[in-house]
C-alpha cells in the first residue's frame, strides 16, 4: 500500500467532512467539536492502514532475514562437505568423496537460490521502508494539526463568545437610546413644575385676597374718621 493511497484517501475523506460541516455549521462551537472527532477519526483510520503496512514491510525484512540465513548456513555446509570430500579423497576413498562434492553442489544451489531471493526483496524492501517512512512523517503533521485545529478552536469559541458579548451590550446599547429612561424623569420633572407653578399660584391668589381685605379695612377706618370729624364740626 502507497503512502498516497492510505493518506491520499483519508486526506480526500477528511477535507469532505470539513466542507460538509461548514456548509451546514450554524453553531461554530458545535462545529469545531465535530469536526475535532471527524479528523481525530481519520487520523485512527490512518493509523491502522499505516500499522498494516509497516506490519508488511515486517513480513518482508523478517523473510529477507531468514533468506541471508538460509543462505550462509547453506554455504556453511558447502564447505563442510567440500572439506570432507578432500579429506576422503586424500584417503584413497574417491567414490565416497564424488558424494560429499554432490552434496557440497545441492548446498551450494541452495545458498544461490537463498541469496537470490534475498537480493530480490532488496528493492522491495527499501521502498516500502521509503513509504513507511513517509507514512510516519505524514501521520505525525496530522497529530500536530489535530493539536493546532484544537488550540483554534478554543481561540474561536472564545472569540466568538466575546463577539456575542460585545453584540448583546451593543443591542442593549441601542434599546436604551431608543427607550430613554431620562426622557420619563423630564417627563415627571414637568409635572413637578407645574405643581409648583400651581402651588404658587395659589399662594399669590391668597396673599392678593388678604391684601384686598386690609385695604377694605383701611377704607373702613377712613369712613369712620371722616364721620367722627363731621360731627365735631357740627357740635362747634
Amino acid at each position: 500500500m502507497s503512502k498516497q493511497s492510505v493518506l491520499g484517501r483519508v486526506t480526500q475523506l477528511a477535507k469532505a467532512n470539513i466542507n460538509a460541516l461548514i456548509d451546514q455549521a450554524e453553531d461554530p462551537q458545535k462545529m469545531l467539536d465535530q469536526l475535532i472527532r471527524d479528523y481525530t477519526g481519520n487520523i485512527a483510520e490512518a493509523e491502522e492502514a499505516v500499522a498494516t503496512t509497516i506490519g508488511n514491510l515486517r513480513l518482508l525484512e523478517q523473510d529477507h532475514r531468514q533468506d541471508v540465513d538460509a543462505a550462509r548456513e547453506w554455504g556453511g555446509k558447502a564447505l563442510a562437505a567440500s572439506r570432507k570430500a578432500d579429506e576422503l579423497r586424500a584417503g584413497g576413498s574417491a567414490a565416497e568423496a564424488d558424494r560429499f562434492d554432490g552434496l557440497a553442489k545441492v548446498a551450494l544451489q541452495r545458498q544461490l537460490r537463498a541469496e537470490k531471493e534475498a537480493r530480490t526483496a532488496e528493492p522491495t524492501i527499501a521502498a516500502q521502508t521509503e513509504v513507511v517512512n513517509g507514512l510516519k512523517d505524514g501521520l505525525t503533521k496530522m497529530k500536530a494539526k489535530l493539536g493546532e485545529l484544537t488550540s483554534k478552536r478554543d481561540e474561536l469559541v472564545a472569540r466568538a463568545k466575546s463577539a456575542q458579548a460585545q453584540n448583546s451590550m451593543m443591542d442593549a446599547v441601542r434599546n436604551i437610546d431608543v427607550l430613554d429612561p431620562t426622557s420619563e424623569l423630564s417627563r415627571f420633572e414637568d409635572k413637578v413644575r407645574r405643581e409648583e407653578a400651581r402651588a404658587a399660584g395659589k399662594q399669590e391668589l391668597a396673599a392678593s385676597s388678604l391684601d384686598a381685605q386690609f385695604e377694605q379695612l383701611d377704607s373702613l377706618g377712613d369712613d369712620a374718621e371722616i364721620e367722627a370729624r363731621l360731627a365735631a364740626l357740627k357740635n362747634a
